[in-house]
């Protein structure tokens, strides 16, 4: 599957689709995505930005709804949330796009949620930001590490790694 081939309205479903996968993710996993770690492991769906760079505003918005719909914590947390979630995937996007090693896709999801979501929730929970973002970031590892190998896992599948080979040796020769 590439993104270059694919029609406006199938990039439109498939970002439906995906933002339904995170938001019913938060949902079966709400028990634990709200804890004291945040081991949300819906956000290891913003790892799919690499491979779809489209996907960047619709992760985010995913974010916002989930934190509209499940967390309670008010208007700061929904706005913050699907900004962190954007700023997250348009920073993995941004990997790709410059040609880094995809395993790096998991830096963005440990920190910047883990470091950005503490500045609101330190202030609506009146907890320090340090214990916040350390917390928020222990409990992004796990997501991380999915979210990189459903990456690796699909580039292997759909022959992504392949086939940016065989563009850039091409570029490289003429």
């Amino acid at each position: 599957m590439n993104q270059e081939n694919m029609s406006k309205v199938q990039k439109m479903t498939l970002s439906a689709m995906i933002m339904a996968i995170y938001v019913v993710l938060v949902y079966i996993t709400q028990g634990f995505s709200f804890g004291a770690y945040q081991i949300r492991i819906a956000t290891s769906v913003y790892a799919l930005a690499y491979l779809f760079p489209f996907l960047v505003l619709p992760l985010g918005l995913a974010n916002s709804i989930s934190n509209m719909l499940f967390g309670g914590l008010g208007i700061l947390d929904t706005v913050g949330g699907g900004l962190a979630g954007i700023l997250t995937a348009f920073i993995i996007a941004g990997i790709r796009k410059a040609g880094i090693n995809r395993a790096f896709i998991v830096l963005p999801i440990i920190f910047v949620p883990g470091l950005l979501v503490p500045v609101w929730l330190s202030y609506i929970l009146n907890i320090p930001y340090a214990a916040l973002a350390v917390s928020l970031c222990i409990g992004q590892i796990i997501p991380a590490i999915c979210g990189a190998a459903v990456v690796s896992a699909l580039a292997r599948v759909w022959g992504i790694d392949s086939a940016e080979k065989r563009r850039k040796s091409k570029e490289t020769v003429v």
